[in-house]
This record gives structure tokens, C-alpha cells and sequence, in this order.
């Protein structure tokens, strides 16, 4: 066994050494046929960790990410071939494979169409219709992003759980990469006015790297995550993936029918976490410890205050920035008393609409001291549908209405950015 581990080992140091000569100039050919010796002795977990070794050593991920596709493209010939494990249909693993064979067929039939569209005379325009179908196929296309969503909000946790992180940061990264060109895509088909010859550059600049972008995803997923993931996942692992799945959904194709999680795991779906013993609190998607729960409460940019089933204030947010006064006076005191005479009709319906069930939300809307000012109520309820309580959340939008544009690079809010005057 000793033997074994000592070999792996070897042979990822060998990979390291191999994909940096790679990346600073060596060429492919020189070094094709030690890295086809190498890799014939070991599988897609080892080029993993690899990546994840060059990562350990202090290489940026965005460097992992440049060498991604050069070492892809050596190993493709060498990996494709190699058998991934049987799963039963409707494995997690069963449908990213038919996923990837879907969105595959739908830019074949997306290059079907424009290889048509091409063919006309280059000075005419594309006509509605052309546009319309155009759009049809890459809206169909565009299903990827739940494909990409459950790779990356669900399987990447799951490798993370076992040290497996360096891989997941790249692929994700190359994710984006993808996006940004199929974006491109999208804003090149919302034109109206384009002519064939127009088309054709677009075509050989855009349509087709964004394209092989995705066909390149879909061999690094075939290649390395899956067989990968398979031989780093526990089957409870797997059965979790798949029962969280349905909340992203499926790209293109719905799963099949044959697979179920180990029987534990379904009798635990939807039961409460165990309590831990550290004091800290339990909620259906984590825990929390009480210092935290107030720190987040009091983090959030809005004021909350929360009033009971009696109709007793029972919370309310400490910020000194508050928009309206809120002294500790008024814990325990009934909702209808913290307003004044005018108001105290308006609150009384919204209670008792709240608590027949009847409405669940109202919002109003004022300028507080040259502030815009959003309030909001919201009935509490239970898992069972029974009323709790009202909470109150007010918020100063006045910042926000002024935002213009975009902001996609890093930089500090101002401290006093959403804060009040009043």
C-alpha cells in the first residue's frame, strides 16, 4: 500500500513539473509522450490533485485557470477514453452526463441553423423570423446555467468536504468564462438590424470561441469532475446532491427514473438538524451561536422591529442609526400603544389581517427628513401556517435610488453610505 501512495504521489510531482514546462513555453509535443506515458498509470483524480498541488504551492488561481485549457487539450487524446463507473439512471453523475449530451446536440442544432443563415446572399439582412428562431435555440442553450449552478452550489461543496478545492476554483472560474461569452452571444442576437456579412464575423469571433468554450467544459467534466467526484463521494454524499437538486433544477433534460439515496438519507429529508452542544441555535439550513444572531441582525441594513401573536413588541434591531426611535421602554408593550391616535386604526387592521390570514405584507413609502424611506410589514408564520407575530422592516432607500450604471469592481462603501440623518 505504501508502494501505491508513494507512486501517486510521484506521478502528480511529474504532472506539476510537466504542466509548469507547459505553461512556460515548452511545447505540446515535447512533452506529449511522457505525459501519455504518465497518465496511462493513473486516472482524472490524479490530474485533480495536480491542480490542486500547484495551488498548495502558492500558484494564483487565475494561473491554474490560463494553464486549465493547455493541459486539457495534451491529456484529452489520453483521459476520453477511459470508462467512467456505472451509475443507475437518475444518479446525480447520470444526469450531468445526459445534460452535457443535450446541450451538445442544442448548439450542434444552433450551428445547423446559422450554417444556413450563412449560406444567403452576404448583402441581405436577417429577417425577423431568421432572428426569432436564432433566439429560440440559444434561449434553449442558455438552460446551462442550472447545469452550471448545481456543479457549482452543489458538487463543489461535496469535494470541498474532502480537501478537493484547488479544481473546483478553476472550473468555476472557466464557468464565468463561459458566461461572459455567451452573454456576448445574447447581446449580438437582441440586435434587430444585422447583415449576413455581419453575421459571418460574428460568427468566427463570438459564436464559435463561445461555443467551444462550452464543448471544452463538457470534456473537462467528462474527463476529470465526474470520474473525480465518483471516486471522492460517498454514496450519502451522492443521495444528498440529489435530493437538494430539484431546487435548481435540470438543463434540457428531466432525470430519469432508478436511482434512490441510501434509505437513511430519505428518512432524515427534511428533519430537523441534530442539536449541537455548544448552546448554538438550530434552523433547517444551519446554525448559528446567539452572539452571531445578533451580530447578523444587527449588520443588516434595515431596521427590524418584531411584535408577537398577543401583539406585544417583543424585538426590535440596535442601531444608533435607527430612522425611528425605538427605546427599550416599548419591549412588552402592546403594538397599539407605541402609536399614535391616528395611526392606531391602520395598525389594528394590519394586525388582525395578518392574523386571519387573509394578507401577509403590506409596504408604505415617505420621506423622513429629506430621506425615502421604505417600511414594510410582514406576517410570521410557522411551518404549519400559524401566526406568530408581525415584523416590521424599515429601510432608508434614499443611496440606493441613486444608484446609476454598474459597479463591478471592488470599492468600500463611504461609512456613512445608507446611513440616516435622522
Amino acid at each position: 500500500m505504501a508502494e501505491l501512495i508513494n507512486n501517486r504521489a510521484h506521478r502528480i510531482q511529474q504532472l506539476k513539473e510537466i504542466i509548469t514546462q507547459l505553461h512556460e513555453g515548452v511545447g505540446a509535443d515535447a512533452v506529449r509522450q511522457q505525459l501519455k506515458d504518465l497518465v496511462q498509470q493513473t486516472d482524472a483524480s490524479e490530474i485533480a490533485e495536480m491542480e490542486q498541488a500547484l495551488m498548495n504551492d502558492g500558484m494564483p488561481t487565475a494561473k491554474v485557470m490560463a494553464m486549465c485549457d493547455l493541459h486539457a487539450e495534451v491529456v484529452r487524446d489520453i483521459l476520453v477514453d477511459q470508462p467512467g463507473i456505472a451509475v443507475a439512471p437518475g444518479h446525480p453523475v447520470d444526469t450531468f452526463r445526459r445534460e452535457n449530451v443535450a446541450i451538445a446536440d442544442e448548439i450542434d442544432r444552433f450551428r445547423d441553423v446559422l450554417k444556413d443563415l450563412l449560406g444567403r446572399d452576404g448583402d441581405s439582412d436577417l429577417t425577423p423570423d431568421d432572428l426569432v428562431v436564432l433566439r429560440k435555440h440559444f434561449a434553449a442553450l442558455m438552460d446551462i446555467e442550472k447545469h452550471y449552478s448545481r456543479k457549482e452550489n452543489l458538487l463543489f461543496p461535496m469535494l470541498e468536504k474532502h480537501d478537493i478545492s484547488g479544481p473546483s476554483k478553476v472550473m468555476w472560474g472557466k464557468d464565468d468564462e463561459v458566461r461572459v461569452l455567451l452573454k456576448g452571444v445574447d447581446d449580438v442576437l437582441q440586435e434587430n438590424e444585422i447583415t449576413i456579412v455581419e453575421f459571418q464575423v460574428v460568427d468566427d469571433t463570438l459564436f464559435e470561441p463561445a461555443f467551444k468554450a462550452v464543448e471544452e467544459m463538457i470534456r473537462k467534466e467528462e474527463d476529470i469532475l465526474l470520474p473525480m467526484s465518483q471516486g471522492a463521494l460517498t454514496e450519502s454524499e451522492w443521495g444528498e446532491i440529489w435530493m437538494q437538486t430539484p431546487e435548481i433544477g435540470y438543463c434540457l433534460v428531466d432525470p430519469r427514473e432508478g436511482y434512490e439515496p441510501p434509505k437513511a438519507d430519505l428518512l432524515t429529508l427534511g428533519a430537523p438538524a441534530p442539536a449541537p452542544d455548544d448552546g448554538r441555535i438550530v434552523f433547517p439550513t444551519g446554525s448559528l451561536s446567539l452572539a452571531q444572531v445578533k451580530g447578523v441582525f444587527d449588520a443588516l441594513p434595515v431596521d427590524i422591529t418584531f411584535v408577537d401573536r398577543d401583539d406585544r413588541v417583543r424585538y426590535f434591531s440596535d442601531d444608533s442609526s435607527r430612522i425611528f426611535v425605538r427605546p427599550k421602554a416599548i419591549i412588552g408593550r402592546k403594538v397599539q400603544h407605541c402609536h399614535p391616535p391616528a395611526s392606531v386604526d391602520t395598525v389594528e387592521r394590519i394586525v388582525s389581517d395578518f392574523r386571519s390570514g387573509k394578507e401577509s405584507s403590506c409596504s408604505f413609502w415617505l420621506s423622513v427628513k429629506e430621506r425615502f424611506v421604505l417600511i414594510r410589514y410582514f406576517a410570521v408564520r410557522d411551518e404549519k401556517g400559524s401566526y406568530l407575530g408581525t415584523l416590521e422592516v424599515t429601510q432608508d432607500l434614499t443611496d440606493v435610488r441613486a444608484l446609476e450604471g454598474e459597479r463591478r469592481l471592488l470599492q468600500y462603501d463611504a461609512p456613512e453610505m445608507g446611513d440616516s440623518d435622522g
